[in-house]
């Protein structure tokens, strides 16, 4: 949503809430805009939660006053942080439950003192955020919102999951730990029947989800962070590597300014290259990710690494050879 329309919204929002009604060619009226426009935003806000009651006889809208929250004593800064999480973070597909990220927004900025909102509105306009490319999350809510509910009431979930392991659909008894973004999609963690230990499903990738009212005993030990360990993202393989890496100048200081990994360590070198540590669990997630800076990157140890990025180089040149 344009934050010209979110502006357009909030106004109307506040037009509707002090008590009157209006029809729409008032609203048409009084904020500049065609009749379809206004009919668009009131079925906008009906989405999202916001109850534009429709009077048959008047022909006329209004909102209750009560619908919304009471004043909020907000500073300049946390209002326009508050703001600026909850309108940008909306407008990312991959956050659940986005509507009501938005109808959060509206609701604490209706109730800012004007001052305040009239410079959270222009300033959130020069101000936005791009995220990288996401895997699709079309039913992000419909898997989210049941998984979250079984993790809460300890029930269990049968689901049918696309495994790009398998080659093939699976049932699975999860009985399900936590839910987890990590870089491009959400993953739900759990104890799976099928295999007889703890893995990691892809939300988008589960075609079929079922909350059973069976319960399963929690298993106090586990924590996010000790089940990821040292993987590199997110695939533990039982084995740790002392990895070095050396990259050349012209990505040398873009790479080391980031912090990649909790061991990371970097050593500047005088002609503008760097040398980064790391110690990780297993090879094949970190492997991916040296490839992509190409011949910018010399893997100077362990040697099963540099094997392995050789390894994938030459398919890479024989493939494209052959294109």
């Amino acid at each position: 949503m344009k934050p010209s329309r979110i502006s357009r919204l909030i106004e109307i929002l506040t037009t509707l809430q002090a008590g009157k009604s209006y029809a729409v060619s008032d609203l048409s009226t009084l904020f500049g805009t065609s009749r379809r426009t206004i009919f668009r935003d009131l079925k906008e806000l009906r989405a999202i939660g916001v109850p534009c009651h429709y009077d048959t006889q008047t022909g006329r809208y209004m909102i209750e006053p009560e619908f919304f929250l009471p004043p909020l004593d907000l500073n300049l800064q946390e209002a326009l942080s508050l703001l600026l999480l909850a309108h940008e973070a909306s407008k990312q597909i991959q956050l659940p439950f986005r509507k009501a990220a938005l109808l959060a927004a509206l609701k604490i900025e209706n109730n800012l003192p004007t001052k305040i909102r009239h410079y959270c509105n222009s300033t959130i306009q020069n101000i936005s955020t791009k995220c990288a490319a996401q895997a699709p999350t079309h039913l992000l809510d419909s898997i989210f919102a049941p998984l979250q509910q079984a993790i809460l009431k300890k029930r269990k979930a049968y689901i049918s999951y696309n495994s790009l392991f398998d080659g093939q659909m699976i049932d699975v008894e999860l009985s399900p730990y936590h839910l987890f973004y990590n870089c491009r999609a959400w993953y739900v963690v759990g104890h799976s029947s099928l295999h007889k230990s703890v893995r990691t499903f892809k939300l988008n990738r589960i075609k079929e989800l079922n909350i059973s009212e069976k319960c399963f005993v929690e298993d106090e030990s586990f924590v996010l962070d000790n089940y990821l360990g040292r993987a590199w993202s997110m695939i533990p393989e039982g084995q740790l590597y002392n990895i070095k890496l050396r990259f050349l100048p012209k990505v040398a200081t873009n790479v080391a300014e980031v912090r990649w990994h909790s061991t990371q360590k970097v050593t500047h070198n005088s002609d503008g290259s760097a040398i980064v540590d790391f110690r990780v669990d297993g090879l094949g997630e970190i492997t991916w990710w040296i490839l992509g800076y190409g011949d910018q990157v010399q893997v100077l140890t362990p040697e099963a690494l540099r094997d392995r990025v050789l390894n994938v180089a030459k398919k890479m040149i024989k493939l494209n050879e052959e294109a």
